[in-house]
C-alpha cells in the first residue's frame, strides 16, 4: 500500500480525535463547575432559570427558587455557576458596577440638540408641515359648488 492513500484515512482520524478531546475538556471543565459548587452560590439551570443552591447531595441539588420555594435539580442541570456581583445584577437588579466617572447616555436624542441659549432666545418660528399648496388654499377660500350651479351666468 502506498502512503498516499492511507494519508485521508490519517487526516479523518486526526480530525475526530481532535473532536472527542476537545468535547472531553468541555464536559470535564462542566464537571468540576458542578462538584465545586457549595450552599449559598448563584446558578443558572440549564433551561434559564436563576436560583440560589441551598445543598448539595452526591447526583442532586437542592435549589431556593424563590423566598421559601425550594426544588430538587439534578447535578447535570446546571448550566452555569454565577458569581456573586452577577448574580445580584441579574436577579436582584443591582447595578454595583457603574462607576461615577463613567458618562451617563441619554435615552432620547435631545442632548444633540440642545444649545446653551434658552428656548426664548430662538429666532425659529414654527415652521408648517402640511402638505397644502398656494393652489389649494385659493380654492379653500372660494365657497364650493353644490350640484345645482354651474358658472355660467
Amino acid at each position: 500500500m502506498n502512503i498516499v492513500t492511507l494519508l485521508p484515512f490519517i487526516v479523518l482520524i486526526g480530525a475526530m480525535f481532535l473532536m472527542t478531546r476537545s468535547a472531553k475538556k468541555k464536559q470535564q471543565a462542566a464537571a468540576q463547575m458542578r462538584n465545586e459548587m457549595q450552599p449559598g452560590t448563584g446558578i443558572r439551570t440549564i433551561g434559564g432559570m436563576y436560583a440560589t443552591v441551598k445543598e448539595v447531595h452526591d447526583d442532586a441539588v437542592l435549589l431556593e427558587v424563590a423566598p421559601g420555594v425550594h426544588a430538587v435539580y439534578a447535578k447535570n442541570a446546571i448550566g452555569a455557576v454565577l458569581a456573586d456581583d452577577e448574580y445580584n445584577r441579574i436577579v436582584h437588579g443591582t447595578e454595583d458596577d457603574l462607576n461615577e466617572d463613567t458618562p451617563v447616555v441619554p435615552d432620547d436624542a435631545s442632548s444633540l440638540t440642545e444649545t446653551d441659549e434658552p428656548a426664548d432666545a430662538s429666532d425659529d418660528s414654527r415652521i408648517d408641515l402640511g402638505k397644502k399648496d398656494a393652489a389649494a388654499e385659493a380654492d379653500d377660500a372660494q365657497p364650493k359648488k353644490t350640484d345645482g350651479e354651474s358658472d355660467a351666468k
